[in-house]
């Protein structure tokens, strides 16, 4: 247990102290029941008016401290005792913490977590209890911010360093958890319940040992394939030992062999590190797999800490849910807790990101008309009919008057050679088809910024292994199954879809049992064998934060 019964002591002594300097030296003439009423009364709102000073006194000498009122009225509803006597309740709290100054997103809580360090060393137990409640303001602050600002905190502003109190319905919550002695309990309540965020915890403990050592380079410029001799094996076989591409016993074996040559079985430890990355599993060693290598335990574990307190803003709590990871470029789909389909996806171009958003899909649109984008006609397509008047006719567009209009303007009717694409006064339409860019699938999803799912004529681009290349939307390899899945289980059966495909005419069909869908900025995850998986950070989202910028408690956090 904490030493913490020496703030009540220290107080007791404070209250002792006043009240011994009040005494009076002349005789006390005897009270009556209420005069005695009346001066228990003001003794109890001195003793407490020196308290909440006492409180006021120690927090100011703390730079961290920002609630000072706040702490003063709750330490005077529990009696001015200790708050974090119990050794687990503030372990389970400095260790969420942890995870939080891990991440690097906010500069506050990083000063937070060393001064807790400092005084819990320095056994400074009324220092330690006051900032350890001060900070569990500022994170109960946080978590209640997060669904309204992570998707800003969290990919590349950083936390607010000056966050408010919680709500009053948040701390009510701690009063209540306080008053029935369920200060754990609460505590625990304010990490997500989620096992990507546990499995991304053990990855992190899993790391730690190899963050604490000097991580070996590898830096053998060129292509690496099977027989090449290599200038440095030791540090290839050590970066892929410890990050668990080459169990402990392969790596000895290797070792024991004096191997100097790229062999079969340091190129299958290296197909399995492509794989968790995200690269194709071809074994050699090219620019994208060196780069990868060279990226250091600290690194990763701050990765992983990140992609921990994301997992916040889209916990798995639906058993029917479309999850699109815009980084590993796939849409994943569950239906009543099973798992029916993967399938890969093009996704945003960095200049023209697919935002993130929990929405459903409401509908499947068959052989939908593309009402193209303002931004997209004036950018990609306008440009092209101006240099060639026949793209718009051989690609299926009509000239629509205006958004409020269906008004079709005759193509030829237009001089193209001086249309500004800025004051352009239409719109465009493209008519379904094989060249339409929706391909033969539209899924509605509502939402403010225009993003849907759809399939897409260009099915080559699916082989590559990096998907960026979309205006925001995201287009789906197998959008056929996709829609037959959604369909059937909204009670449309297998024959009125293919009917519905078999058709010409654009048919939108409601789904009944409408689905969740998450679209999602994952960059590191722990997948269902158990493997860590990392992503190349496509919209540069991870960071914000240089690392050295904070190495030394970075540094101090992996040797604790």
């Amino acid at each position: 247990m904490l030493k913490l019964s020496r703030l009540g002591l220290v107080l007791m002594c404070v209250f002792s102290q006043v009240n011994h300097a009040e005494e009076e030296t002349w005789p006390v003439q005897p009270l009556s029941a209420r005069d005695q009423l009346e001066q228990q009364f003001s003794d109890d709102i001195l003793q407490q008016k020196k308290a909440r000073q006492w409180v006021h006194e120690v927090a100011n000498d703390i730079a961290a401290i920002r609630y000072v009122d706040e702490l003063a009225d709750l330490y005077q509803s529990i009696g001015f005792v200790p708050l974090w006597q119990d050794t687990f309740t503030a372990s389970d709290f400095e260790q969420q913490l942890r995870m939080v100054v891990l991440s690097n997103v906010s500069s506050d809580f990083n000063r937070r977590y060393s001064l807790l360090k400092h005084y819990k060393q320095a056994n400074d137990w009324r220092q330690y209890d006051l900032l350890a409640t001060d900070t569990l303001f500022a994170y109960m602050s946080y978590v209640e911010g997060i669904p309204t600002y992570g998707k800003g905190w969290l990919f590349g502003a950083g936390v607010d360093p000056q966050l408010p109190m919680p709500s009053e319905a948040t701390l009510s919550r701690l009063y209540n958890a306080i008053d029935t002695e369920r200060l754990r309990f609460y505590v625990n309540s304010l990490k997500p319940d989620d096992e990507n965020y546990t499995r991304l915890l053990l990855a992190i403990d899993a790391l730690e040992p190899a963050a604490s050592d000097s991580w070996p380079g590898f830096y053998q410029p060129g292509i690496i394939r099977l027989g090449t001799r290599l200038r440095d094996p030791d540090a290839l076989i050590s970066i892929l030992e410890q990050l668990g591409d080459l169990r402990d016993f392969e790596a000895d074996q290797i070792r024991a062999a004096g191997v100097r040559t790229y062999n079969i079985d340091l190129a299958n430890a290296v197909k399995s590190f492509q794989r968790r990355h995200g690269l194709k599993e071809d074994g050699v060693i090219g620019p994208q797999t060196r780069q990868w290598l060279a990226i250091s335990p600290q690194s990763r574990i701050r990765v992983l800490a990140l992609n921990a307190q994301r997992t916040r803003l889209w916990p798995s709590d639906a058993s029917s849910l479309l999850v699109v990871n815009i980084p590993n470029y796939e849409l994943s789909l569950w239906l009543n807790d099973r798992h029916v389909l993967d399938s890969k996806v093009i996704v945003g171009r960095p200049s023209r990101r697919t935002p993130l958003m929990t929405t459903n899909v409401s509908s499947v649109v068959f052989n939908p008309y593309w009402n193209v984008p303002m931004s997209i006609m004036r950018k990609d397509i306008l440009p092209k009919a101006r240099r060639d008047r026949g793209y718009l006719h051989r690609n299926g567009f009509a000239v629509i008057r205006s958004w409020q209009s269906s008004e079709q303007i005759p193509i030829h009717t237009i001089d193209w050679r001086i249309v500004n694409a800025k004051q352009f006064p239409y719109r465009l339409r493209q008519k379904p088809g094989r060249k339409n860019a929706l391909g033969l699938y539209k899924f509605n999803m509502p939402n403010d910024q225009a993003i849907y799912l759809h399939d897409t004529p260009a099915k080559s681009l699916f082989a590559k292994e990096s998907r960026a290349f979309s205006s925001g939307c995201v287009r789906v390899e197998q959008a056929d199954n996709l829609a037959m899945i959604l369909l059937n289980h909204s009670g449309v059966s297998e024959q009125r879809v293919n009917q519905l495909k078999a058709r010409t005419k654009t048919k939108t069909v409601g789904l009944s049992n409408k689905v969740k869908v998450q679209v999602i900025y994952q960059t590191a995850w722990v997948d269902n064998e158990g493997l860590v998986n990392y992503r190349n950070d496509v919209y540069d989202y991870d960071k914000f934060v240089a690392m050295s910028q904070n190495q030394e408690l970075f540094t101090s956090l992996y040797t604790e």
